[in-house]
């Protein structure tokens, strides 16, 4: 008699537990399935808005190509707690078992990504990035993708070079523009009639400090970026613990269906 209801009690709380755990996740994932929509719903509004925002995303290649990056990351989201809440809610062990499958991809593609970046980290140098650029820099050849790149951060960010002008002295860039101290993206601009145009252009490329930006790029580019990188860092750790959970989750609930 006491083994029996020993036995019962142990199975009604394996039961309650098994319960707890299959609303836990749905809300879990509900949470997720919201988030993906929302951020679907941000990057289709900006794509398809007839407002005019379109263009000004558009103007800016770093905003352009962040609105993909949120679709990209909304989609995923969607679908991960799309999938988690009918797993949860139906006790369906096939679409637990691609949950599971699906977040672990994700989870072993973000380790392998900071992995590399590890591993790579040097190619983040000043001096990397300076020696890049004294190499293959062309300044107005616009067919040449990484002169187009750094000529769109120099612009986005009214910077020049990677430390400072002085980046072009022995450049690649000053062998084909002998004329030009520096490329015409240094150059300072201001709104003239609702449009950026070039300060002192010609003294600009003669080397006149007073009509050029002086700041390097590198620095501008990490001043901009400082929060957003504590932010992702943050947000990083965050999202791997969330993942693992969400793994412990749909497995102890996969085992305990029958």
């Amino acid at each position: 008699m006491g083994q029996g209801e020993a036995s019962a009690r142990g199975t009604t709380m394996e039961g309650d537990c098994l319960s707890c755990i299959k609303y836990l996740m749905f809300v879990f994932n509900f949470l997720i399935f919201l988030g993906g929509s929302f951020l679907l719903g941000v990057g289709v509004w900006v794509l398809v808005d007839p407002t005019g925002f379109r263009e000004i995303v558009a103007a800016n290649p770093l905003l352009f190509t962040g609105v993909y990056i949120v679709l990209g990351m909304g989609g995923m989201l969607f679908l991960l707690g799309f999938l988690g809440c009918c797993g949860a809610i139906r006790e369906n062990k096939c679409l637990l078992l691609f949950f599971f499958m699906l977040i672990l991809l994700i989870f072993l593609a973000e380790l392998a990504a900071a992995i590399l970046a590890f591993i790579f980290r040097e190619h983040l140098t000043r001096e990397y990035f300076t020696k890049e650029l004294n190499r293959h820099y062309q300044g107005y050849n616009n067919t040449d993708v990484f002169t187009s790149t750094w000529n769109a951060i120099m612009t986005t960010f009214d910077c020049c070079g990677v430390n400072s002008p002085e980046d072009f002295k022995d450049s690649r860039f000053r062998l084909i523009n002998q004329n030009h101290m520096v490329p015409e993206a240094c150059c300072q601009r201001a709104s003239q009639t609702g449009e950026l145009a070039y300060i002192g252009q010609e003294q600009c490329l003669t080397g006149n400090m007073m009509f050029r930006n002086n700041k390097g790029c590198y620095s501008a580019v990490v001043d901009y970026f400082e929060l957003y990188i504590y932010v992702a860092g943050a947000l990083a750790i965050v999202v791997l613990t969330i993942e693992l959970f969400a793994m412990v989750f749909a497995m102890c609930l996969f085992r305990g269906i029958q």
